[in-house]
């Protein structure tokens, strides 16, 4: 994966007070180029429904949030936001517009990530025996 791909979305992610990773969606959505949410809540409503279809918790996945923002002469509101795991910001990107080169390398991006942390899940539940075998061992 290359380097700037990498940083593009990791630039963005936020780490929650259990050090899980998340994104936010109004983040995710300028990342990956779309200047309405209105188009971008389109693309959130396709990942929801392959979440639901899978049987996968959608809560879970996509926490709704409110977010105050300025909106000039000192005046603020509140506007609809979401705060998005790996596998949501997965989704996203499967169900993004596919002509945009962004979209692919979001999803090469979070298919890595995935794996990853697949690999690292299962590392963890190894035993030691398993992670080290004896014919690692430099003693030949």
């Amino acid at each position: 994966m290359e380097n700037s791909t990498k940083n593009l979305f990791d630039s963005i992610m936020k780490r929650d007070e259990n050090g899980q990773e998340f994104w936010y969606a109004r983040d995710l959505q300028a990342v990956l180029e779309y200047s309405k949410w209105s188009n971008f809540e389109k693309v959130i409503e396709k990942a929801k429904i392959s979440c639901e279809v899978s049987n996968i918790n959608v809560s879970d996945h996509f926490a709704n949030l409110g977010k105050m923002v300025n909106i000039g002469s000192g005046a603020s509101k509140e506007i609809n936001d979401l705060a998005l795991p790996r596998y949501a910001c997965y989704l996203i990107v499967q169900n993004g517009d596919p002509r945009k080169e962004v979209i692919a390398l979001g999803q090469t991006y979070f298919a890595v990530k995935t794996r990853q942390q697949e690999l690292a899940d299962s590392f963890t539940e190894l035993t030691e025996d398993q992670k080290f075998p004896e014919w690692l061992s430099t003693n030949s």
